[in-house]
């Protein structure tokens, strides 16, 4: 009983000194970068509030704020994260804040057939509307397109970048690319209520957040989602590196664990999500590899989130639910 009280007095402390911070970004970065000077420093346990401009470079009010190529908000130095340590971002709000979107009128090369990708080699670019009350967008010009004159989605907003300062020779990479620091993810799983894991490769973790997309299918197969701007509210947590390594992206959800693979060829890319899946229940349930053969051969998903980058990312993820019968360690 002493040491529940004891942890009890701890989480009230660690509550109490987390503080809610609203950030207005002057600046943008088109790097993930170690080589930046942090626009805001804070502790894990803290909240910020802040926004992202599209990946054009325009805010919510359609005013140009920096080149294209994926602008970023940031970098959020975290106080007390060190090289090892793993960051958790939870998304607490993430939200419209203009009424447009844009997308381009094309096919990745590696989504269809070479002729078919080559008749977009100059991909037009398409302008869509956000109804931001009813949450639905459909094409603004609806005359272009004579069949899709009543076409009409519900959105589905998330952060298509989300990483930290990489570890490589410059300490940097652009805001284009993806890796196990996390980066161009152009995942929509990375939204409100997930929790994202990232390695930390240097003190204080570097970490930057952008490119919001309205809406995307898997794999981005256009090159592009519905790009716009967002509000977001998110928290950060440090993990102690004793209590917890990786070497790729994770997410965490209500409902489903989720494990990211990133390679430049798919077979490989599904080796990594699925090691890091497996790396996962092995550390949550104490599962041995025998038993988790069984585990997920009956219970994997898999997801291609990109596929028009450098990069193919694949998805491996399990139903929380499927594992309600193991003990969880």
């Amino acid at each position: 009983m002493k040491y529940y009280f004891l942890i009890l007095i701890s989480f009230a402390a660690y509550s109490l000194h987390a503080q809610s911070i609203n950030f207005t970004p002057t600046t943008f970065s088109n790097l993930f970068s170690l080589n930046v000077q942090p626009a805001l420093k804070i502790k894990s346990g803290d909240s910020v509030n802040t926004e992202t401009i599209d990946a054009a470079g325009y805010d919510k009010n359609n005013v140009k704020r920096q080149k294209g190529g994926n602008p970023l908000t940031g970098p959020f130095y975290i106080k007390d994260a060190f090289a090892g340590d793993v960051l958790a971002i939870t998304i607490k709000k993430l939200s419209l804040n203009r009424t447009t979107a844009f997308t381009t009128e094309s096919f990745s090369s590696r989504s269809v057939d070479e002729p078919i990708a080559k008749q977009f080699k100059n991909s037009k670019r398409v302008s869509w509307k956000l109804d931001t009350v009813k949450n639905i967008t459909s094409i603004a010009n609806d005359t272009m397109y004579e069949h899709l004159q009543s076409f009409q989605l519900s959105v589905k907003p998330f952060l298509g970048c989300i990483g930290v300062a990489p570890s490589n020779k410059k300490n940097e990479i652009l805001s284009f690319f993806q890796g196990s620091f996390g980066g161009n993810l152009d995942c929509s799983f990375i939204t409100q209520g997930a929790t994202i894991y990232l390695p930390v490769f240097h003190n204080g973790a570097y970490l930057y957040i952008g490119d919001g997309h309205a809406l995307q299918g898997d794999g981005e197969i256009a090159g592009n989602a519905l790009e716009t701007s967002l509000d977001i509210s998110f928290t950060t947590k440090v993990i102690n590196k004793d209590s917890l390594q990786i070497t790729f992206p994770r997410i965490e959800n209500k409902e489903y664990m989720m494990a990211f693979g990133i390679a430049k060829k798919l077979d490989d890319s599904i080796k990594i999500a699925t090691t890091s899946l497996l790396n996962w229940l092995q550390q949550d349930y104490h599962l041995t590899l025998q038993e988790a053969t069984q585990v997920m051969s009956t219970t994997i998903e898999y997801n291609i989130p990109e596929i028009a980058d450098p990069n193919v990312e694949v998805i491996a993820k399990i139903k929380k639910e499927l594992l309600q019968s193991l003990k969880k360690y």
